[in-house]
């Protein structure tokens, strides 16, 4: 069937949005996705330009977990935005990107105790020295992770500039603002969870503690590129990497509360479920724009992508839906979304870990043209 007959799809997924001083196409975003394909020195390099190239009619792509200082490098070949041969490698990527028209956030992720010196030369660092208790991928393969050192205050304020720093260099790159993330277990989360900070400083204990840091590292980074530019990715009561909060629904009003005072342009929200009473609360209590990214089984990934849960999060609520593993698989995610055109078979095993163009830059694209006969 020649795909470019179908009727266009009418869901709102794909209806025009703003988002500060963006006009998104789109209410689709392109999630981030970790797929460990930078430089050993975490410079990107033409295989992501080609890659976020190709996926540039998302309404909004936010690229990649990307750290902001050396010690806070997670995995091997993960990107950086902290050299100048970063930043230049960057700019090749947003350059491809909005030559194909599309749009960019960098998400900027510290890992904590999520990290080995064999990775980023240095030993992890955390709110606690609590290390993370299952092995983690390293440059010779999987490792028992190492014990973290306890950031000090002086660790922790030059962190914080750090972000602020990064959230510069990703302007100067090109990006349209970052992400700063604070979730899945890794630094910025583990300040939050009772489980990994166990400080009795201003930066641990109650919960107006153990926000201060997400806070301090959000406020930085809005005045350094403006809070127009700034998102902040949570995920409430995730486990991930270990992490316990202990007090999920006392911890995350507080944390609304103050973001909200910072007013950044987006609050991305991770496994978002209408069915859950998380989600409609932070609904409920976030004025701004809400991104939703909904957690999806397989089965659903491959009847439709994840199409009709958005659908659904868009009913309840939510500005802008992020998915992720569609991207992954199609190159033109929304226009198969949008003109219910067939989805590539995802292929896992080259999810991570992997560092060429196959599983990542080889999946096909719609035909554009009818075949003449």
């Amino acid at each position: 069937m020649d795909q470019t007959q179908q009727t266009p799809s009418a869901s709102p997924l794909f209806a025009p949005a703003r988002l500060g001083g963006l006009e998104l196409p789109s209410r689709l975003v392109m999630a981030p996705l970790t797929r460990n394909r930078a430089g050993a020195d975490g410079v990107p390099g033409e295989l992501m330009a080609t890659h976020y190239a190709q996926r540039a009619s998302a309404g909004l792509i936010i690229a990649e977990a990307t750290t902001p200082n050396a010690v806070g490098q997670s995995y091997p070949h993960i990107p950086g935005i902290h050299t100048p041969a970063q930043i230049a490698g960057w700019r090749r990527v947003t350059d491809a990107v909005h030559a194909a028209g599309g749009r960019l956030f960098l998400q900027l992720q510290h890992g904590g105790r999520v990290g080995h010196p064999d990775t980023s030369g240095h030993v992890p660092l955390a709110p606690s020295a609590v290390p993370l208790p299952e092995p983690l991928h390293t440059p010779s393969g999987f490792q028992d992770a190492v014990a973290p050192r306890a950031m000090t205050g002086r660790d922790i304020r030059s962190t914080i500039a750090d972000f602020a720093t990064a959230a510069r260099n990703a302007v100067a790159a090109g990006f349209a603002g970052v992400e700063v993330h604070s979730a899945n277990g890794h630094l910025l989360h583990q300040f939050l969870s009772q489980n990994t900070n166990l400080r009795t400083d201003a930066w641990g204990g109650c919960v107006e503690g153990r926000i201060r840091f997400t806070v301090e590292v959000v406020r930085a980074v809005a005045e350094a590129v403006g809070p127009e530019r700034v998102g902040v990715r949570v995920s409430p009561g995730a486990t991930v990497n270990g992490v316990e909060e202990g007090d999920t629904p006392e911890l995350y009003p507080a944390l609304l509360k103050a973001l909200a005072d910072l007013d950044p342009v987006y609050l991305h929200q991770v496994h978002a479920d209408p069915d859950e009473g998380a989600f409609a609360e932070i609904r409920r209590t976030w004025a701004g724009t809400l991104v939703a990214n909904p957690a999806l089984t397989r089965e659903e990934v491959a009847a439709d992508g994840g199409l009709r849960r958005a659908e659904r999060l868009l009913a309840e609520g939510a500005d802008l839906v992020s998915l992720g593993r569609g991207f992954i698989a199609n190159p033109d995610f929304a226009e198969r979304l949008r003109t219910g055109a067939p989805l590539n078979e995802l292929r896992p095993e080259f999810l991570m870990h992997v560092h060429g163009a196959e599983g990542y830059n080889d999946y096909p694209a719609l035909e554009r043209t009818a075949t003449s006969r």
